[in-house]
């Protein structure tokens, strides 16, 4: 193992995602900070002043890295870089269960900077492997910490991570008054902090949209188009018009949907984020199927969510909902025996979905059920479907699932009176 200084300044570089190159900025190149990161070089105190701004750290707290490191540190300090480079190779479970450990061990050092970015590691491993439930305890252990409630832009990350776990729960309600209160914090004074900022937005719009809060969703939409600048990071940008576009197309706003999609195309890249870029594609795909636009542009969607999700190693969760996209595409098209077929194998693994996916799932499937005029068994998933929405708390949803019920209810009393 290297230097103490070198091992921890690579700690905070990977923390928040930072090349070499971008931590160096203007005044040092990257094969510099390597040289720093590998213990070949010593820092003066010009580069720990300068590192200290990169990083947004006092600079007393890096100094500290100067002094020897002792053998419960290195193991830590291993422990972490071992749990970076498993969410780099996108070995989830490997990152929880590493992230879990150095966590453990850093706390055993009073180290608690180190000990909080592996807890929120290991949270954010345990979402992408789909234990949003374990993920939600670990991000209410880092609420309650003190490190996070003195800081705003701490507490607004754990906050839109703890919306976005309840959103995966089902848990709608919850999940916007978690995004709320991350927002209500604001923008912040650090580029960091805005970035967090923004992400928490899109978090909130998405559970608002979830929820059937269309204009509420809208509203926010609109401040986020004004946040895109020319020095908004690509990815970003790219993530930003996703939201849009997702909320425009919901609103049957179909031309400003695809324009804000076909924005996001352009800046999101498979090659940084191929997780993100499969989840595009879903989220895409599902928009456009929900406002009927069934075109060869959609079912290129679908199948590019498909493919991705195949090479990241896709969540049982993830393969079921990309399944649901294969089966609307399906109805939409008229083919009603294929459709049904997915949905019922679909149906027979919902323990694993959100409860408004659920609701999806029996939604769609009492219309191919009705379609093929099999009405009691319609009725029947319109009902469930019903249920599992009113579970979720998906107002615009469960007034869906009312209508068709009605429908068929009325059919029936004039099938009756004949």
């Amino acid at each position: 193992m290297g230097s103490s200084f070198g091992d921890r300044l690579r700690q905070e570089r990977l923390a928040r995602s930072l090349t070499q190159t971008e931590l160096g900025g203007a005044l040092y190149s990257a094969s510099y900070i390597s040289l720093l990161e590998n213990g070949r070089r010593e820092p003066t105190v010009e580069i720990i002043k300068q590192l200290s701004r990169q990083l947004q750290l006092a600079p007393h707290s890096i100094e500290e890295w100067v002094q020897p490191i002792s053998a419960a540190e290195s193991d830590y300090l291993i422990a972490s870089l071992y749990a970076r480079q498993c969410w780099d190779t996108r070995d989830y479970v490997g990152a929880a269960q590493s992230a879990g450990a150095a966590a453990e061990k850093a706390s055993a050092s009073h180290d608690s900077v180190t000990w909080w970015n592996m807890t929120y590691l290991q949270a954010n491993s345990l979402l992408r492997c789909g234990s949003h439930a374990e993920a939600l305890e670990v991000l209410k252990r880092l609420l309650n910490n003190s490190l996070t409630s003195d800081s705003d832009a701490l507490t607004m990350r754990t906050r839109q991570t703890m919306a976005a776990a309840l959103m995966s729960l089902g848990r709608l309600p919850e999940a916007i008054e978690e995004a709320t209160l991350a927002v209500e914090i604001g923008s912040g004074d650090t580029d960091e902090e805005y970035t967090a900022y923004l992400i928490a937005m899109q978090t909130l719009v998405g559970a608002l949209a979830e929820s059937g809060d269309l204009e509420g969703a809208w509203q926010h939409c609109v401040a986020l188009v004004d946040a895109v600048t020319d020095s908004t990071p690509k990815q970003l940008a790219g993530e930003i018009h996703w939201v849009i576009g997702n909320v425009a197309f919901i609103r049957q706003d179909i031309n400003t949907g695809l324009s804000h999609h076909s924005q996001a195309g352009r800046l999101l890249s498979p090659t940084q984020d191929l997780s993100r870029w499969a989840q595009f594609n879903k989220a895409t795909a599902w928009v456009r199927l929900a406002a009927g636009v069934v075109e060869p542009a959609t079912l290129e969607a679908i199948e590019r969510s498909e493919l991705a999700h195949s090479v990241v190693g896709a969540t049982r969760t993830e393969t079921l909902e990309v399944s649901l996209l294969r089966a609307r595409w399906l109805y939409l098209n008229g083919d009603m025996d294929a459709a049904l077929t997915l949905l019922e194998s679909i149906g027979s693994e919902r323990d694993v979905l959100a409860n408004h996916i659920a609701g999806d799932t029996a939604l769609l499937l009492g219309k191919v059920l009705k379609a093929q005029d099999r009405t009691e068994d319609a009725l029947a998933a319109f009902n469930d479907a019903k249920a599992m929405f009113t579970e979720a708390g998906a107002t615009e949803r469960i007034s869906q699932a009312m209508e068709s019920i009605v429908e068929i209810e009325s059919l029936r009393r004039s099938g009756s009176r004949q």
